[in-house]
């Protein structure tokens, strides 16, 4: 027979008691990955509202992996540095089930100027019958694009967090731009989109920061008295290009 009674370690033992000290370095250290989870959910502005999963506890994992990769500091005080390894967001898919890829077979060209944080990214000419795949048979499509900043995520223990970002001024920061709503019985023209940041920001670029060129497409339908509104979990994105 096995009984248990209600109880166990007070608020205050873990946050005082020697014998917790490692679990408050691994707190600590959880602390900073969620907020790296924070800064790349804004760093995907409109985009994350196409996912079909949870997205922040899968960027919270990634960023406990990528301090783990810091073997230079000890265990609470290690820093989460994306600008290192920047392939663990490459090609990032926000969708499971249908993922951007396989519903528009196209894929857009990006260039980046990152000193002057602006992104051109052009879509090269849709043919709906063959470039995309609408199994919901919605009439409507449109294309988005987003342009973010990420931060590394530095060890600083006069914070009560004991992490915050390198650089906050550029700590989830996006632009996004949206195309018209296009048919799904169409052909579409080249579209080209440039996004840049305000002039106030520019001046902030530090190597501890990250791009993210996103981009999606969402359906929509046609509502009450005529407007064209986008279809919930009809839509989809990725992380393009990261630099």
């Amino acid at each position: 027979m096995i009984m248990r009674t209600k109880g166990g370690a007070t608020k205050e033992r873990i946050s005082k008691g020697k014998e917790f000290a490692s679990l408050r370095k691994h707190q600590a250290e959880w602390g900073g990955c969620v907020q790296f989870a924070r800064g790349v959910r804004g760093a995907v502005g409109e985009l994350y509202r196409l996912a079909d999963f949870n997205l922040s506890p899968v960027w919270t994992g990634m960023g406990k992996q990528l301090i783990k990769l810091d073997t230079a500091r000890p265990i609470g005080e290690r820093n989460l540095q994306l600008t290192v390894y920047k392939q663990a967001l490459d090609d990032f898919n926000f969708n499971r089930n249908y993922p951007l890829a396989s519903i528009l077979r196209v894929m857009p060209t990006v260039e980046v100027d990152r000193l002057a944080l602006k992104a051109t990214v052009v879509f090269p000419r849709i043919n709906t019958e063959s470039h995309l795949v609408n199994f919901q048979r919605l009439p409507y499509f449109r294309l988005i694009v987003c342009l973010g900043t990420v931060s590394d995520m530095h060890y600083k223990p006069v914070l009560q967090t004991n992490y915050d970002a390198v650089n906050p001024g550029l700590q989830g920061y996006s632009v996004s731009q949206m195309s018209e709503w296009f048919s799904t019985n169409n052909i579409i023209d080249e579209q080209t989109f440039t996004l840049e940041f305000d002039e106030q920001f520019k001046s902030l670029v530090t190597d501890d920061i990250t791009l993210l060129v996103s981009v999606g497409m969402e359906f929509g339908n046609v509502a009450f008295g005529g407007a064209i509104v986008e279809v919930k979990r009809a839509g989809c994105a990725r992380v393009l290009k990261v630099m």
